[in-house]
This record gives C-alpha cells, sequence and structure tokens, in this order.
C-alpha cells in the first residue's frame, strides 16, 4: 500500500531515477541525483522495504553514532521530491538508490505505484558505462526510448540493444509497458580511467537532463570540480608513454569519426544552454525547494567491472573480459 500524504498536488512531475552498481560507471550517475538532491534541498518522502529488495552480504549496512547512539543505515532506495520555481514551475521526484540484489520486477512495480500515484509524466533512468573514449573530449552522451514516438518528438534514438541488461534497463521497459514514457541517458566514461568520481560525466549527464526537460540546473562547483579532474587525468597520462600513445589513438579516433557531422546540432545545443543561463526568464530559475518530508549506448562501451580498470590496453589488444558491448 503507497501512502503519499505528506507530497502534495504535484505541477508537470518528472521522475529522474540512478542507481548505484552496475550501470554506474565512475558513479556518475548516482551522484548526478545526489547533486540534484543537495542544490534544491530534497527531503526523503519515501523509501523502499530494504529486506525485500537487497542481499546484506552483497551491500553491507553501516553503523554510525548520533548523539552517543549507534544506529544503523540499511541500503535501499529512496525518493524525494523538490519544486523548481520560475516562470514554469515543475517539480522532480528524484530516485537515488542502489541496484537491487533480487526481486526486480516487484521493485520496478513498486517504483511506478509511486509513479502512477504521483501523477509522473516522464521517467528519465540517468546510467554510465565504460567506453573507448578519450577523457580529453565532451563526454558522449546517448539518449534511448522503447517509445518510437518519444523517440522522434525528442530526438533520441530507438533502443535496439539485446544483451545482458541491468536495473535500468529493466526499469525503463517496465515503463513501457506500464504506459509511463521512459528515457534512459548514458554518459560514457573512459574504461582507463573508471573510478570515481567523475565529476565531467556527472556534468555531461546534467546538462543533456537540462536539455531534455527544459529545466534550469544550478551546477554548483561540477564546472570546476570537472576541470580539475581533467586536469589531473592529463597529469596521470603524461606521467606514462603508453597511457599518453592510448589517448591519443582515442582522440583520432573520435575526432574523425566526428568531422563530417561537422557538430552542428551539439553547437545549437550548447547555445541554447548558454542563453537558457544567461536570462533566468527563458526557462525556470535554479531556486527549488521541497514540497515534502552508479544503455543503450555506442557499441563501444563496455560493462563496469567490479575493480575498475587502471590502465588501458594497448591499441592492437582487448582484454576477452571487455568483449561486451553497451546495454540498456
Amino acid at each position: 500500500m503507497i501512502e503519499l500524504e505528506g507530497v502534495p498536488e504535484l505541477v508537470d512531475p518528472v521522475m529522474v531515477a540512478a542507481f548505484e552498481g552496475w550501470n554506474d560507471a565512475g558513479d556518475a550517475a548516482s551522484t548526478a541525483v545526489a547533486h540534484l538532491e543537495r542544490e534544491w534541498k530534497g527531503e526523503v518522502f519515501a523509501a523502499l522495504d530494504a529486506e525485500d529488495y537487497y542481499d546484506f552480504q552483497v551491500n553491507r549496512p553501516t553503523v554510525f553514532m548520533e548523539a552517543g547512539v549507534r544506529k544503523i543505515t540499511w541500503p535501499t532506495t529512496r525518493l524525494s521530491v523538490v519544486r523548481v520555481g520560475g516562470d514554469k514551475p515543475r517539480d522532480l521526484v528524484l530516485v537515488r538508490g542502489i541496484e537491487p540484489s533480487m526481486r526486480w520486477r516487484s521493485f520496478c512495480n513498486e517504483l511506478l505505484g509511486f509513479a502512477h500515484e504521483l501523477g509522473i509524466e516522464l521517467v528519465v533512468i540517468l546510467g554510465a558505462l565504460l567506453g573507448d573514449t578519450p577523457h580529453t573530449r565532451p563526454v558522449p552522451i546517448s539518449g534511448t526510448t522503447s517509445d518510437a514516438d518519444l523517440a522522434r518528438r525528442m530526438d533520441l534514438e530507438e533502443t535496439k540493444y539485446e544483451g545482458p541488461t541491468g536495473i535500468v534497463g529493466v526499469l525503463q521497459e517496465a515503463c513501457t509497458h506500464a504506459g509511463v514514457p521512459a528515457v534512459s541517458l548514458w554518459a560514457a566514461v573512459p574504461h582507463y580511467v573508471s573510478q570515481p568520481p567523475n565529476p565531467k560525466a556527472t556534468l555531461a549527464l546534467l546538462n543533456r537532463l537540462e536539455d531534455l526537460i527544459d529545466v534550469r540546473i544550478p551546477l554548483g562547483e561540477l564546472p570546476e570540480d570537472a576541470r580539475a579532474w581533467q586536469v589531473g587525468v592529463d597529469q596521470l597520462a603524461a606521467e606514462d608513454s603508453e597511457v599518453a600513445e592510448y589517448v591519443q589513438t582515442l582522440e583520432e579516433a573520435r575526432d574523425t569519426a566526428e568531422l563530417p557531422e561537422a557538430s552542428g546540432e551539439a553547437i545549437a545545443r550548447e547555445f541554447e544552454r548558454y542563453l537558457r543561463r544567461r536570462d533566468g526568464s527563458s526557462g525556470p530559475s535554479a531556486g527549488g525547494h521541497a514540497t515534502a518530508d552508479g544503455g543503450d549506448g555506442p557499441s563501444s562501451y563496455r560493462r563496469d567491472t567490479p575493480g575498475g580498470r587502471t590502465r588501458p590496453p594497448k591499441p592492437s589488444q582487448q582484454d576477452s573480459d571487455d568483449e561486451e558491448s553497451s546495454e540498456d
């Protein structure tokens, strides 16, 4: 039974979700939702029962002290609501948690129950996967959906992926079958620097989300963090000739692939974002308040591995463990 007594009627609500784990390389996706919660001061209004979905030997609870009393935080998925003010106010329902260990269909049905009760108009699921992409170039973001009409209206790719999937892919399909419009946004994280955090990928996801739902997102210190991250990786790459050579190979491949397109759409999107940020009247303002209490990308994307990758393979070789392509 879902009770939402503390949540008022929402305005044009969009659900934005991200889950730590398999589909969250560099913690880029979960950090993006955490950023929205922090900037808009979201307060949790609901949490799924951890006993139903998590194996505590895989995702351990944590003990902490509060006012001299020991307490336990259980791994779960929590929901919060924030209202973005401005000329066109809009509510966001933020879902952040850990990919469940079991009962995925029940997990998705419970989230969809909240979506129906709250009148959610669109579900946006954020994900990040490892890819053959250089850290020196803009982070590739792919938007996918299973809805052909939605793909045309929102300039997205209709997913054709077949293969192993994570909770992002399962939730997107559950939304589609339930008649709830759903989109997945995927960031490609360089596989040779997969350790979290990756503020550059998080920033790219938030920029694409901003374009998608027409909400001005306060970025805080993220742009500076992203620049600092790139400088740090530049320094590490410069200290290893093999890494530097590999990055150069990726840069050449990326630049060659993008040259024919002349990046027209990307330039137009950046200009629109600039105008939106310069003129607050062109979209909702950055302010907001609480109203209650880690794809289907390019085929070169790789599944994240538990230990991450610290060094690249040589350009002429690939580990057989990394032959899997991107997934939903």
